[in-house]
């Protein structure tokens, strides 16, 4: 039998505080943000791990029938923390901005951190998105850096807000995987980067070295930060000129060029690998996907 109905009315504070989130201003005054459907709601619960601050899911609301399906999610959520409640359909529904509603809206709490706290953990693989406007690009691209190890994303200021609710589901929940820096500009991002030890990498469909040379000399084995640009016209020589090196993606085939989405995937995993050759800032390191040792 579904769960008894705790909110009935669209002007419930708590619905009304989860409806301003839909607008950037008021996510950025608040410091919070909507996560929805059951895979963004389980790893926003997760991530409550390690924080002394509180959990980082403050509130979930639900339909009946998602809380019915997903009791055990709610339960996740309660036992960290998170204030839970069973609302009508339509109010939830009514903060959805997919087609197809799944019934669980979390209300957030903002994950970024200042960029000197990401360095002083010594990030070994960051991706750095410059003038990156679109957020599913932007989405996709964290997703991206989380599956390929990456210690950190830092969003320029000129960029997204990873808060957008397209970018939130395009993260897929990576968004509450990786380290997060927000807002910084790319001059000083760099230069941060650099300071770090890392080596900073320009990606460019016109640059001056070839990724697979990069990897054949053995040079994209230690720390190493990426600098992705806008969708349409990639980075401006100013942004370029901040790097180490320019670097293409070779094209083998008649493709005009790769999206951002992708170009960052190759890139990223490329580095992941150099990095866990033998000589590499990582090496011995394995993945995920690894079996067990059996020795």
């Amino acid at each position: 039998m579904p769960p008894a109905v705790e909110l009935t009315s669209p002007r419930s504070p708590r619905i009304l505080a989860a409806r301003r989130l839909t607008r950037r201003t008021a996510r950025s005054r608040e410091r919070r943000f909507l996560a929805e459907g059951p895979q963004a709601v389980r790893e926003a619960a997760a991530a409550r791990v390690g924080r002394s601050d509180g959990p980082v899911l403050l509130d979930l609301l639900a339909t009946p029938d998602a809380a019915e399906r997903h009791a055990e999610l709610l339960d996740l959520a309660r036992a960290g923390g998170s204030r839970v409640a069973v609302a009508e359909p339509d109010l939830v529904e009514g903060l959805s901005q997919t087609v197809t509603p799944q019934g669980l809206i979390g209300v957030c709490s903002f994950l970024d951190r200042p960029l000197d706290a990401v360095l002083a953990d010594r990030p070994r693989l960051v991706a750095v998105l410059a003038h990156v406007r679109d957020p599913g690009n932007a989405g996709t691209v964290l997703r991206c850096a989380d599956a390929a190890g990456a210690d950190a994303v830092i969003l320029t200021d000129a960029s997204v807000d990873p808060y957008n609710p397209k970018a939130v589901r395009a993260s897929a929940g990576s968004l509450f995987h990786v380290p997060l820096v927000v807002g910084v500009p790319v001059a000083e991002a760099v230069r941060a980067l650099a300071d770090s030890g890392a080596r900073c990498l320009a990606a460019d469909g016109a640059g001056d070295h070839d990724l697979d040379a990069e990897l054949d000399t053995g040079a994209m084995g230690g720390p190493t930060a990426w600098i992705f640009g806008n969708e349409a016209w990639g980075l401006p020589g100013e942004v370029r000129s901040l790097a180490d090196a320019v670097v293409r993606v070779p094209i083998h085939g008649r493709a005009e060029s790769l999206n951002l989405a992708t170009a960052a995937a190759v890139c990223l995993y490329s580095s992941a690998r150099a990095q866990r050759a033998p000589g590499g800032c990582r090496a011995g390191e394995g993945s995920r996907a690894d079996p067990p040792d059996a020795g």
